[in-house]
């Protein structure tokens, strides 16, 4: 059974579905959002972040490197990547914590461990567990095994999805999950794939298979200046998400930010997020006022 690496677990989350929610982050992703506030989640495997600002100089790293792959220069720390084995052993020395590993293997049992520990938090709050990403549904068989250990102690369970998966494995962890909270980027195809990477075409598919099979679900619409918010682009999301078989679904608008630059330096990659901007407030009203016209409400975050 392929397991996840898990680069955070964030405890009292408010942000990822209903309630006081306990967030765990697998890592691998099969899309590439230029905008991707977690640009760590995208690779499947460990990888090494680097803070210069953190760095006092002092060689602990240098020296606690087996292949001495670290090497003290007069701004800091270069690593140097051929080398690099991401042992993790500098970051276990590192005093201030300018370098830290992104990625680790937990248990389901571990992980329930750690679930089940906020149960007063869940109980008060009518929150539970959220499994985010990278994509979570990449690794089927560990999701729907801790899935199922959380729906044994009556913890709510949610997983965030990009929805690029195939169809029967989304249905088989549906069966397993309280909340679906789903991403839509935009509905042009094009388009997507140029922001993303990928078609949207199975993405879409897979929406209207949840919602046929009356799964509960929660549509998150990633809100970025210069990609999806302009008037076509919102018009067609708001028709997409109006037609969907059931109830009318609850839409949550994530307006980017440009957290992502920073994680960006830490990892030693570029991006080129020039064409990317935090939507203003004006456009975000042009998007709730725009879907209300679909009988649809629309909420900021969560």
């Amino acid at each position: 059974m392929p397991q996840p690496l898990v680069f955070d677990i964030k405890r009292y989350s408010i942000n990822d579905g209903p309630g006081i929610r306990a967030t765990i982050f697998f890592k691998g992703c099969p899309l590439n959002c230029q905008w991707c506030h977690n640009p760590e989640s995208i690779s499947p495997k460990v990888q090494k972040l680097f803070t210069a600002a953190k760095c006092i100089g002092c060689g602990e790293c240098c020296r606690a490197c087996p292949v001495y792959a670290c090497r003290l220069v007069p701004d800091g720390v270069v690593t140097d990547g051929d080398l690099c084995t991401l042992c993790g052993h500098c970051a276990e020395v590192c005093p201030t914590l300018a370098t830290q590993m992104s990625g680790s293997y937990y248990s389901v049992a571990e992980l329930l461990d750690i679930v089940v520990k906020e149960r007063p938090f869940f109980d008060q709050s009518g929150g539970g567990v959220t499994f985010s990403g990278g994509e979570p549904l990449l690794y089927p068989e560990f999701l729907i095994e801790i899935l199922e250990a959380c729906g044994r102690q009556g913890v709510h369970r949610a997983v965030d999805t990009s929805g690029f998966v195939k169809k029967e494995v989304l249905l088989k962890v549906a069966q397993h999950t309280d909340l679906f909270l789903y991403d839509l980027k935009m509905v042009d195809a094009e388009k997507h794939k140029r922001y993303t990477g990928v078609d949207n075409r199975l993405i879409l598919n897979n929406l209207v298979a949840l919602a046929e099979c009356g799964s509960e679900v929660q549509i998150r619409i990633p809100l970025v200046g210069g990609v999806n918010d302009d008037d076509d682009s919102v018009a067609a999301m708001a028709a997409y998400v109006a037609a969907l078989p059931g109830e009318k679904r609850a839409v949550s608008l994530l307006p980017f930010h440009d957290i992502a630059r920073g994680k960006d330096e830490k990892l030693g990659q570029g991006r080129d997020l020039a064409a990317l901007h935090e939507p203003g407030a004006d456009a975000v009203q042009r998007v709730i006022e725009a879907f209300a016209g679909y009988g649809l409400t629309v909420t900021i975050g969560g």
